[in-house]
């Protein structure tokens, strides 16, 4: 490939987790909250204690909530809203979508929130709502005009092995005009093959682990198992950092 710098982004929905990023290698991460419901926009506090505690680049999801990425009118305003606080906070970055109800881009919003995010000098993400376009080539040439830093894909798969070929021919659209990062079902296993058959530059993850809870005391009279927590593991980052990726 050439090169054995591949920029790995880690995608995180707590401060533990972001910590674990950076302590395994992480470039940057993707901040957020509710991963569960594909990530929304995380508080401001959180916000906050990232940039106070990492020194690594944070990158902020603007996602008012979860569902679709057709947004009414007063959900525009707040993703607006979050993304001038983003800015005066000292963000690194945002990371955006919106389509229309046919399923293309919604250009005319999405020129808006990332006019805003460049008046605070911070880079732009278009997110997986691409994933759900009606048309992958038209979508990126539109997110491409738009002057968006780069685009977050599975290839319009469910994991990013799956679209590898998709992905390889965004990539080769894309003329490093833009860069394409695949995300979805990225593993310290899959990672080298998935680099090598796409060519991509960067990568993206949460490369969770389960870990259990430290709760002593349970309420007998709730039956709920206690669900595992699922954070970041910095042993994961570390080996899709270790990769050689001069052979991939």
């Amino acid at each position: 490939m050439g090169t054995n710098k591949i920029i790995v982004e880690v995608c995180v929905d707590s401060i533990d987790s972001a910590l674990a990023a950076q302590q395994g290698g992480a470039e940057r991460i993707e901040l957020c909250q509710s991963l569960s419901e594909g990530g929304t926009t995380p508080s401001f506090a959180m916000i906050e204690a990232a940039l106070r505690l990492l020194n690594i680049k944070a990158f902020v999801l603007i996602r008012p909530r979860g569902g679709d990425f057709l947004y009414n009118d007063t959900e525009f305003a707040i993703m607006q809203m979050d993304i001038h606080c983003c800015g005066k906070m000292g963000c690194h970055g945002v990371v955006i979508g919106m389509l229309n109800v046919d399923g293309s881009i919604d250009v005319r919003r999405c020129a808006v929130l990332i006019d805003i995010a460049h008046q605070y000098n911070m880079q732009v993400t278009f997110h997986r709502a691409f994933d759900r376009c009606r048309d992958l080539s038209e979508g990126l040439g539109a997110i491409i005009d738009l002057g968006c830093e780069r685009v977050l894909t599975s290839g319009g798969y469910p994991t990013a092995p799956e679209g590898a070929v998709v992905l390889r021919q965004l990539v080769s659209q894309s003329q490093e005009r833009i860069i394409v990062m695949p995300g979805a079902g990225i593993t310290p296993e899959n990672a080298a093959e998935l680099v090598k058959n796409t060519r991509a530059k960067e990568i993206h993850g949460s490369f969770r682990s389960a870990y259990s809870s430290e709760m002593v005391y349970h309420n007998p009279h709730v039956k709920e198992d206690v669900a595992p927590l699922w954070r970041t593991d910095p042993e994961k980052v570390r080996k899709i950092i270790m990769i050689n990726w001069e052979y991939c």
